[in-house]
């Protein structure tokens, strides 16, 4: 049971620092800068983190900077305002990322570019074969160590754990909590002390501010990854500019 329970808490853990980290706060908005070879490793990082729901970095970085830009309005990718329960609302949102991971569709010259890439990786974990093998690496985690049958219902989990994120933070983050701002959409600070998503449910903070790379903003809020960017930049492994780098939206849009 422990070998279960560390298992899914560590995956959980990683793949959520990952997604805010190097996806959102890196690769959407550009809150810091890294070099080319730590890019690299960040992105296989996510990769192997993500495993079976890896989300191609561009793609990700298109669809966040919609949401921002048509935050809770008919055009938002996943708003929950116009949607009855989380399950439709990221069914439509996994259309619209599919549509930009697949390059069947590009978003407005405002919100392309400056999103990182590394073609040969996308294309390998992009395969139905790939995703495949991490769900067996997980089910085969579970044969070896679970003491019962019940412990199988976990693995879902496992599988979807990337969209189970972007879901838990689009639906409760536009929809439950207190607002520390006010701003020109329903975003909210879920928890004070974000344990779920690492910084990713101070939503209203976030959208308030979208180019800096803190999510909390009062003295009893407390966002985990922002003091693990701190260390990553005294280490010297990533650059937190000393005052928020513009953002590359148009001027009439909120930054994103």
């Amino acid at each position: 049971m422990l070998a279960i329970l560390t298992f899914l808490v560590a995956h959980w853990i990683l793949s959520i620092f990952c997604q805010t980290f190097f996806l959102h706060r890196y690769g959407a908005h550009k809150q810091f800068t890294m070099s080319h070879r730590w890019e690299r490793f960040f992105y296989l990082l996510t990769f192997l983190s993500q495993g079976s729901s890896f989300l191609v970095p561009r793609a990700y970085a298109y669809l966040h900077r919609e949401h921002h830009a048509f935050s809770d309005t008919e055009r938002d990718p996943h708003s929950p305002l116009f949607h009855k329960t989380p399950f439709s609302m990221m069914w439509q949102t996994k259309a619209r990322y599919v549509d930009f991971a697949k390059r069947r569709l590009e978003p407005e010259p405002r919100f392309r570019g400056d999103a990182p890439e590394w073609p040969a990786l996308d294309w390998v974990a992009d395969r139905w074969l790939v995703r495949l093998a991490f769900g067996a690496l997980y089910t085969l985690f579970y044969v070896a160590f679970a003491p019962s049958w019940q412990w199988f219902l976990l693995l879902p989990i496992h599988f979807l754990m990337g969209p189970i994120h972007g879901a838990i933070v689009n639906w409760a983050g536009h929809k439950y909590g207190y607002r520390n701002f006010e701003t020109h959409d329903e975003s909210r600070n879920t928890l004070p002390f974000d344990f779920v998503t690492m910084g990713e449910l101070f939503q209203n903070n976030h959208h308030k501010n979208g180019m800096s790379p803190d999510f909390a903003a009062r003295w009893f809020e407390i966002d985990p990854t922002y003091a693990v960017i701190r260390v990553l930049d005294a280490l010297g492994i990533i650059e937190v500019p000393d005052r928020p780098v513009a953002s590359t939206a148009s001027d009439a849009e909120p930054a994103y």
